[in-house]
């Protein structure tokens, strides 16, 4: 089901069609499932090819769900990176919609991003804050295989996407009864690994975490891997910062 536009679209029938779908989504889902049940609904409600949400993080965003291995490692390389839509995002708080990764503008403005996305076959970006207006806790990225826009019925609908995303999160609770693991430290194990592999190469060097943080993803560029790959191999001890 996508959005109609045009004159002889209903705004407020076309709300009760998509928070339809996202009900029916989300029915029995449990916590830990929600993010990724939004990215799949996203899918459905728009003309996109991937989905992935994140939470804002100390030094690093932290990836809570995606569509699929193309868009999970999209939100990584701009967590690797720190730049892209997303990062822009978490500065300013407000959405931005990329129609052309392949553009001047955007070339000039995330030239490592831009390439590296056109090459994983992702032309158009669509990154949405969640929160409110004062705060930017989050993003809902929006990928798509071919350049082009959205509408504004589709808009409208990514707008209310991120809004239910945003209530979602903050209306989880972080301790589940019966002793079971909290919701979002199971989501969150991966940037675990990265605060877990930058204490590791703050040691090593006898660096701060900031130095730390920036060695982990000058080597993980480097290599043409994301922070998390190179985290996972510091923390098994496959990956030494202290030798050549």
């Amino acid at each position: 089901m996508r959005p109609r536009d045009g004159p002889g679209g209903d705004p407020g029938r076309e709300d009760e069609r998509v928070i339809g779908a996202i009900a029916a989504e989300l029915r029995d889902a449990g916590p830990a499932a929600v993010p990724g049940r939004l990215c799949a609904v996203a899918l459905e409600l728009l003309p996109v090819d991937g989905a992935s949400v994140s939470l804002r993080g100390d030094g690093m965003p932290v990836q809570l769900a995606a569509s699929g291995p193309r868009a999970a490692r999209l939100a990584q390389l701009q967590a690797t990176l720190g730049d892209g839509p997303c990062r822009h995002v978490l500065e300013v708080g407000v959405p931005v919609l990329v129609r052309d990764l392949a553009a001047a503008g955007c070339a000039d403005r995330w030239p490592v991003f831009a390439q590296q996305a056109i090459v994983a076959g992702v032309r158009a970006v669509y990154a949405l804050p969640l929160g409110s207006d004062a705060v930017c806790v989050g993003t809902l990225d929006l990928y798509r295989g071919t350049p082009g826009g959205l509408t504004d019925g589709q808009l409208r609908v990514a707008r209310l996407l991120a809004g239910v995303m945003t209530a979602a999160l903050m209306d989880l609770p972080y301790d589940l009864p019966g002793g079971d693991e909290p919701w979002l430290s199971g989501l969150a194990a991966d940037h675990d690994r990265v605060h877990q592999a930058v204490g590791m190469i703050m040691a090593q060097l006898g660096i701060g975490a900031d130095e730390a943080l920036a060695r982990l993803r000058a080597d993980a560029f480097a290599h043409d891997r994301t922070a998390l790959e190179v985290a996972l191999d510091v923390v098994s001890h496959r990956r030494r910062f202290d030798t050549p």
